[in-house]
């Protein structure tokens, strides 16, 4: 009556160690402008100083940063319980700081946007698309050199 279960003969999905998409957001920081993005809870103070130890690591490895911007977390009403959290799984960031991070990108004609937080995979392929220039983590240029 009970038929044993069949194994499922579709081939697992693999990931291989680094994709081509990994691959493609390697920039050669040697005269590139790049914009700088940090992301922060509120209970961390010194976010200045985590900003400019990032700006000193691009500066070292010959990139120009043009623009620095900062988006806090936990700042405004209800934000202590969410801290930890992004603003979105996809953005990292809020829409709105997505958009002002564009409009500095057109402005300073960046050609890479660099976050000091690490990014997920995804989120660097929807900020790539959104942003119309390569974005990457800074643990991503580190680990490059």
């Amino acid at each position: 009556m009970h038929q044993p279960r069949r194994r499922d003969r579709r081939l697992g999905r693999r990931v291989p160690a680094e994709t081509a998409q990994r691959q493609a957001f390697r920039l050669t920081t040697v005269d590139a402008d790049v914009v700088l993005v940090g992301y922060f809870s509120a209970k961390q103070k010194d976010f200045e100083t985590l900003m400019s130890s990032a700006a000193t690591e691009l500066a070292a490895r010959g990139a120009r940063v043009a623009v620095q911007i900062v988006q806090r977390r936990g700042v405004s009403d209800g934000g202590a319980q969410k801290m930890a959290l992004p603003y979105s799984s996809r953005t990292l960031l809020s829409y709105g700081k997505v958009r002002e991070v564009a409009q500095a990108c057109d402005q300073a004609k960046a050609d890479a946007v660099v976050f000091v937080t690490s990014l997920t995979e995804r989120q660097q392929r929807t900020l790539t698309a959104m942003l119309g220039r390569p974005a990457m983590s800074l643990s991503d240029i580190l680990v490059a050199d």
